[in-house]
């Protein structure tokens, strides 16, 4: 991808989203662990997971860091249309060429807001890839997006650490879609999540993706890793019996304290 940027020649409604933040960091989770991505946190989400450590909610301003990696934001104001988000990553791009992987989407629920990624998207991935971050819930609003994506984070959302019933039926339409392009499943794993419920899980995914890498992602509870070593290696070990490619993969950004 060039850093080149070809504005769209027309700025409908629709080409704008409601941000909660824009920053420069290293990707802290699954596959792409440790490389450098723009994120683009977007409002709005479907869930209400009571794990869930991160602002989703509309503002009329969102930050914005002033310079990539550095901090410290300004304020922009919301809603963004999609040639000020361009133009934003365009620069980051050309001031620290060769640093940034792929721009993060991520929320949230970033296809909560599916009508405006359809304008962002073919836009910001002349400059990068795009690297989607997902609850797996949502694959109406998946389809026709998929063409514009590189890569696909889905999370498979466990009762145990949700407080919410696992949305099965969602899941298993959204991962036959997402199965369709590189991408990672990933399953957030705590002290309540028992191996039943991990081996159901573990086989519901090998069933509808048998060659997706799939991520034991252990809880974070205040900056620390929620489950003992051998628990985690107990887990990955069960889960290896059904599905080739299980990883172990803590949040690593929480320990540099990295956003």
């Amino acid at each position: 991808m060039s850093g080149n940027l070809i504005l769209p020649a027309r700025v409908t409604p629709l080409s704008s989203a409601m941000v909660v933040e824009v920053f420069s960091s290293i990707q802290g989770e699954g596959l792409h662990l440790g490389r450098r991505q723009i994120f683009i946190r977007l409002a709005d989400c479907n869930l209400s997971c009571a794990y869930c450590d991160t602002e989703f909610f509309r503002a009329s301003l969102f930050p914005s860091e002033i310079r990539p990696g550095c901090g410290f934001s300004t304020d922009r104001e919301n809603p963004v249309p999609v040639y000020e988000i361009a133009e934003l990553v365009a620069g980051w791009n050309r001031d620290l060429p060769g640093a940034h992987h792929s721009i993060s989407i991520t929320g949230g629920e970033p296809l909560c807001q599916a009508d405006a990624l359809a304008v962002w998207l073919p836009e910001l991935r002349k400059i990068l890839p795009i690297h989607l971050e997902t609850n797996g819930t949502l694959p109406e609003d998946l389809v026709p997006l998929l063409g514009e994506i590189d890569f696909i984070s889905m999370d498979f959302k466990l009762a145990s650490v949700t407080g919410v019933p696992t949305p099965w039926e969602e899941h298993k339409r959204f991962l036959a879609l997402a199965a369709q392009s590189p991408c990672q499943v990933k399953l957030v794993v705590g002290p309540q999540t028992s191996f039943d419920e991990l081996l159901a899980a573990v086989r519901f995914i090998h069933e509808i993706a048998p060659d997706v890498p799939m991520i034991l992602q252990p809880q974070t509870i205040e900056r620390r890793v929620s489950l003992a070593a051998h628990q985690l290696l107990e887990m990955q070990a069960l889960a290896a019996a059904i599905h080739h490619d299980i990883r172990v993969i803590p949040q690593v950004h929480h320990f540099l304290n990295a956003p």
